[in-house]
């Protein structure tokens, strides 16, 4: 744990297992300081040049995914049937065949390994695409790529395990990750399954037990998660390479669920699986910056499959409000179904500008901190994405609830609303719950006051220490704090369309209120604002959707300057504009929230509600 966070944290009341799933959290952070543009969101000084001019694509780039997305496109039409694919629970063998022979299970694995070396922008491009099509198809891509044997391996691995298992994963063999357990979700402090170094320090013995590991009854390899003990760090956690086929790995059962029928996830156990240690990934004890790391890059797919999902159910809803008419119109000129479409159409284009903007950071910068707008793209994008469904269930009404099938059958459109509704369910929960990310980004947001003021009010320290590192706090804040109320600089660029400016500037002033209300809670609440999480999560929504105007407002610019065409680039500016207003009505509503919302007396109820019976 860092020090400065420890000072800041009341650990004599917590339970052992509390301390341990604090200090592996703390352990595996990135403690670089955040220094991206949604950081100084938070901070009161957005840095609009990190987010103006919108980077678009070169023409090469582009061109390479073009190519790729249109062989992509013509294969999901014309040789799969996501309807057949959700009904009978299985993806046939010729559609594994024919997305390798396309290189899909390689997109980003570079070209010396056998794969197509595409950018994350392109990576982001297909996921999009997939989106439309086929949850099960996005599921088994994504968890291959993104958080299987190739992502992590690409960052960590070493020459030798890039050329023993990444022209497999290109070739089409299928990879997964494995690191929850039944009493282990987002606590990896309680993790049971543990891997025992040998005398001789040749290799590992794993045994142990995982759940819900996604592509496992397909794959041949995949990185799992396990403690490697020591005296010094009992918690300590390693990332593995492990081949399915190997002594003492047994597939216990398939996992169904309520969408993605054919997901290939399961039950896999391990009894003295004997591993080299030349597959360990990355170090011994750094499995969870191994995870975390492969995480900030991964999450990106789950925003860009929801917006190609938003896109597919505004194509939808679009068709279906033009052809229905009650009381003598289209039911989309009746206010409470324009409403619904606006919604729709707003939150489409700012999942897609978050996608864009850090995929290009990605491109540009293999090493890029993008902890932060990652999460806030995981989280913005993925319950956007589930509003937008849900609402074209409650359009389509009850055609949006009768399957695909059933419409085919009665000769009418057979628009699979009712699959994408249990399909996209899973996306707030996927890698990181909705809950965990506002957590996450939380504790980055905090993260530079602590590293200022932390010392003065560590009571392991010395008073004159304490007293020095206060005084200098002090001064700064006295400058700091009544900065946050002074007009400044914004850096937007002058060339903007005015609606655009106008906009930015509001963006600029609700992140200095952020800044300062954040930063008197600090003051007010001390170490208990840690347990304060409801609260917390409201200043979190509130530079998310910061986040999602700015991205928003600098694409919009980009999308006037280059003419588009499409339905939503071409309607780019008032999109934008719907997207602001609603976004600064939302962040009063959260602001309001934080200081009024009755938390304490819900946190007691339900506490009184969890003792009845016991």
């Amino acid at each position: 744990m860092s020090e400065e966070y420890k000072s800041t944290i009341d650990t004599s009341t917590m339970s052992e297992g509390q301390r341990a799933a604090l200090e592996m959290a703390e352990e595996s952070r990135d403690t670089r300081a955040a220094s991206g543009f949604a950081s100084s969101l938070f901070m009161g000084v957005p840095d609009f040049g990190k987010i103006t001019p919108f980077t678009r694509q070169s023409k090469e780039d582009q061109q390479a995914g073009d190519e790729f997305v249109a062989k992509l496109d013509e294969f999901l039409k014309n040789h799969t049937d996501a309807d057949a694919i959700d009904r009978e629970g299985e993806i046939p063998d010729e559609v594994f065949k024919g997305l390798a022979e396309l290189g899909a299970f390689g997109i980003k694995i570079p070209k010396e390994y056998g794969g197509l070396g595409l950018s994350q922008t392109n990576y982001s491009r297909a996921a999009m695409l997939l989106g439309t099509w086929c949850g099960n198809l996005t599921a088994l891509l994504s968890a291959h790529q993104s958080i299987g044997v190739p992502q992590p391996l690409i960052v960590f691995g070493t020459e030798q395990q890039k050329k023993k298992y990444l022209p497999h994963c290109a070739a089409g063999g299928v990879s997964a990750f494995a690191l929850t357990e039944v009493g282990v979700g987002s606590d990896p402090a309680r993790m049971v399954t543990t891997a025992t170094k040998s005398e001789d320090g040749s290799h590992f013995l794993l045994t142990g037990e995982k759940l819900w590991c996604t592509n496992l009854l397909k794959s041949r390899y995949i990185i799992v998660m396990a403690k490697t003990p020591t005296e010094a760090k009992p918690h300590s956690t390693t990332a593995f390479l492990v081949d399915t086929e190997a002594e003492g790995v047994e597939i216990v059962r398939r996992c169904h669920f309520m969408g993605l029928k054919a997901l290939y996830n399961g039950v896999v156990k391990f009894t003295n699986v004997r591993i080299p240690v030349e597959d360990v990934v990355h170090e011994e004890g750094k499995g969870l910056k191994v995870a975390l790391t492969t995480l900030n890059t991964g999450r990106l797919t789950l925003p860009a499959a929801c917006s190609g999902l938003m896109r597919e159910c505004i194509d939808i809803c679009l068709r279906w409000c033009r052809e229905r008419e009650q009381w003598g119109a289209p039911i989309g000129k009746h206010a409470a179904i324009a409403g619904k479409l606006a919604d729709m159409a707003a939150d489409a284009f700012a999942t897609e500008a978050m996608v864009y903007y850090v995929s290009a950071l990605v491109d540009a910068d293999k090493k890029a901190d993008i902890r932060i707008e990652a999460a806030m793209a995981k989280l913005w994008g993925t319950e956007a994405g589930w509003h937008t469904v849900d609402e074209t269930m409650q359009i389509r009404s009850g055609r949006g609830y009768e399957t695909a099938d059933s419409l085919r059958a009665r000769g009418e459109s057979p628009d699979p609303v009712e699959r994408m509704f249990r399909d996209c369910r899973i996306n707030t929960i996927f890698e990181g719950s909705s809950e965990i990310m506002r957590l996450f980004i939380a504790r980055e947001a905090l993260d530079p006051h602590l590293r200022r003021g932390a010392a003065a009010i560590d009571t392991r320290l010395p008073m004159g220490k304490r007293l020095s590192a206060g005084a200098k706090a002090g001064m700064h804040y006295a400058f700091w704090y009544p900065a946050r109320f002074l007009p400044r600089g914004s850096g937007i660029p002058s060339d903007m369309h005015p609606t655009l400016k106008k906009h930015m500037g509001a963006i600029n002033r609700l992140s200095a209120k952020l800044a300062r209300t954040l930063f008197m809670a600090m003051v007010t609440n001390g170490p208990k604002l840690e347990k304060l999480q409801l609260l917390l999560g409201r200043y979190v929504d509130i530079a998310t959707e910061l986040f999602a105007m700015s991205c928003a407002c600098s694409r919009a610019q980009a999308e006037m300057n280059s003419k588009a065409t499409d339905v939503l680039g071409n309607n780019a500016l008032q999109t934008t504009d719907y997207i602001c207003r609603r976004g600064r009505r939302r962040i009063a509503g959260l602001f309001k929230e934080a200081g009024k919302a009755p938390d304490a007396e819900g946190y007691k109820l339900a506490q009184s509600l969890m003792k009845h019976d016991e």
